[in-house]
């Protein structure tokens, strides 16, 4: 199970130098991955409600690209994953263009959590359309692979018409992996049957979270997928989570099929970017991270 950490995307502030202390203290301590979680806009008027908190005008959401184009050239190894990109609220051909730009100037360390998200107010600010969203996104999908493997592409779709279209650079990773976020049960069948991986926000191994790996298992093997095909990201939250339980949680997640845990240190009383370096210290050295014992 590859052990990562998600970006304190709103509460390490926007000092360039604190983000990359973070990101570099990441690598450092042997963690295999940075998780950067996205909205575009907030909202003073029924802000969007998520996990780390309500989306106000003020509150710092970092856009994971940008994010990871400054990454890129300021780590060596660590995967830069989004989880998630709100893809059908952007345009496909210029994603995949900007996801390519990354992982070249990473050396091919990207990994692109996708999602279809749930504020209407956000699709609606950018020009998109909220209701087709679904649908969309799995097009958007077959769009996307297709600019980053082949040279010129055709294709003839509900929403996207290319006719020899083609890009350079194309990426590192051809293609670069697809994963899809969401709780729904739709999403679980979309990650099972056309995705890398499926991202999930589950944060406790409970008889919840077991169902919904199990499902997603059926419905990739009712796919057609080979057994270990379809990643799985979970997270160890220390808002939730004592120091006492971090290496049992762990344990949990690996005993039920995760192959990927995000130690997330939001929401933990954490007031600066040290203190959440700290924190990723301290989970390292309690799951015995490469790199914890050198710092």
């Amino acid at each position: 199970m590859r052990i990562g950490a998600v970006f304190p995307q709103t509460e390490i502030g926007d000092d360039p130098v604190a983000i990359r202390d973070w990101a570099q203290a990441a690598e450092g301590l042997g963690y295999r991955h940075i998780l950067a979680y996205e909205h575009v806009l907030g909202f003073a008027k029924d802000p969007i409600q998520t996990s780390v908190g309500s989306m106000t005008p003020d509150r710092n959401a970092h856009e994971p690209l940008v994010l990871f184009g400054y990454l890129a050239g300021l780590t060596r190894r660590i995967e830069l994953a989004t989880g998630i990109l709100i893809l059908p609220q952007r345009q496909t051909a210029l994603v995949a263009k900007q996801a390519a730009e990354v992982d070249v100037l990473s050396g091919g360390r990207l990994r692109l959590g996708i999602g279809v998200g749930y504020a209407p107010a956000e699709f609606t600010a950018l020009g998109a359309d909220y209701h087709t969203r679904g649908a969309r996104i799995e097009e958007q999908m077959a769009v996307l692979r297709a600019l980053w493997t082949e040279e010129a592409v055709i294709f003839q779709g509900r929403w996207h018409h290319l006719e020899g279209a083609g890009m350079s650079p194309r990426p590192v990773q051809r293609p670069i992996p697809i994963w899809i976020g969401g709780m729904s049960e739709a999403a679980l069948k979309r990650a099972a049957a056309l995705a890398d991986g499926w991202l999930s926000v589950l944060r406790a191994t409970d008889d919840h979270a077991r169902g919904m790996i199990e499902r997603l298992r059926a419905y990739a093997d009712a796919a057609g997928r080979a057994p270990g095909a379809v990643g799985i990201d979970v997270h160890l939250p220390l808002r939730s989570v004592a120091q006492a339980g971090w290496a049992e949680h762990a344990e949990a997640w690996r005993k039920l099929g995760a192959t990927h845990l995000s130690v997330e240190t939001m929401m933990a009383g954490f007031t600066s970017p040290q203190q959440h370096i700290d924190a990723l210290r301290r989970v390292a050295e309690d799951l015995g991270l490469t790199g914890a014992s050198a710092h």
